[in-house]
């Protein structure tokens, strides 16, 4: 009896006790770790910092390599030019338009087609799978994209932006595995209850799924955010331009927008170009650093809970 008592109790995990001191290789394990991680954190923050220190410093000491962490030659006035400009603004508030509306429309549809596709019984189920899954393999290409999208009477339109990618097959897929790990219980529960299927979808499905659409709406919000592309071949009318498209033409010299508000400022063209890309970075990625700390917490958890099924 003894023997066995002593055989199980080798089996735990041993624990330090409160007061207790920490072994020697604990404490160098502990360091190590520590250095290693803020380590690694500053070689991911490095790009950042450098571009953020790049878009307030001088053409000169940009073009001479000289900035690393800290600004040289303040200079602002590549922001002071973009910000004078009342275009910019505009294209900006696109930029959250087309982002808000496609973000709403992409999960909507992401989530009722997930919830659809994530019912073993249904018949046609796997038609409906494999139609999905064909789309991520073949597409129908760039011209007859354009052919579709004109003839649907779409062009210069939000339309062209917001719908050609309001579902994304990946997201699909990881929220469709997210509501097939949920326990079925839950639902006949409720349909005995009597809650039809609209009804088990908003209030029994959807709040338990926090976590995989917070997620997904990052997804979302960032390609949308980001997408300069479908603006540029649907959109011809500059009024109707996102934030990227703008400054995309004034890195490429196809607006002289800047030139001419950094003129009237007292600068010249070449201290604009110097460090517009600096600029056009830290403003592009300015939002998305806003709203992520409100989502990172469900990043990991719904990404995982909807990749993995076991």
């Amino acid at each position: 009896m003894v023997t066995d008592i002593s055989a199980n109790d080798t089996t735990k995990a041993p624990r330090r006790r409160p007061g207790q001191i920490e072994s020697r290789g604990t404490r160098v394990f502990g360091a190590f770790n520590a250095v290693f991680l803020v380590v690694l954190c500053l070689l991911m923050l490095y790009p950042f910092i450098t571009v953020l220190a790049q878009s307030f410093s001088a053409a000169e000491a940009i073009k001479a390599g000289q900035v690393s962490f800290w600004p040289v030659g303040f200079n602002i006035d590549t922001y002071t030019a973009v910000a004078k400009n009342e275009q910019f603004w505009r294209n900006y508030g696109n930029t959250v338009l087309y982002t808000v509306v496609g973000t709403a429309i992409a999960m909507t549809l992401t989530t009722t087609y997930a919830y659809v596709l994530s019912k073993k019984h249904l018949k046609g189920r796997k038609a409906l799978i494999g139609i999905a899954v064909f789309t991520m393999f073949f597409n129908g290409g760039l011209v007859p994209n354009y052919v579709l999208i004109s003839g649907l009477g779409m062009k210069n339109t939000m339309w062209a932006i917001v719908l050609p990618g309001a579902i994304s097959v990946f997201n699909l897929l990881v929220m469709k595995s997210f509501f097939e790990s949920l326990p079925t219980e839950l639902e006949e529960a409720a349909q005995i209850d009597g809650l039809g299927w609209y009804g088990i979808f908003g209030r029994i499905v959807l709040p338990l799924s926090k976590a995989v659409i917070a997620t997904m709406v990052l997804f979302y919000s960032v390609a949308f955010w980001n997408d300069w592309f479908a603006a540029f071949l649907y959109l011809d009318k500059s009024e109707l331009f996102p934030v990227t498209l703008f400054l995309r033409n004034l890195i490429a010299g196809a607006s002289t927008s800047a030139s001419e508000g950094a003129a009237a400022a007292g600068t010249t063209t070449a201290s604009v170009s110097a460090n517009i890309q600096a600029v056009t970075m830290i403003l592009t990625v300015i939002p998305i650093l806003c709203i992520y700390p409100f989502v990172q917490r469900y990043f990991v958890s719904g990404v995982m809970l909807g990749s993995v099924k076991g």
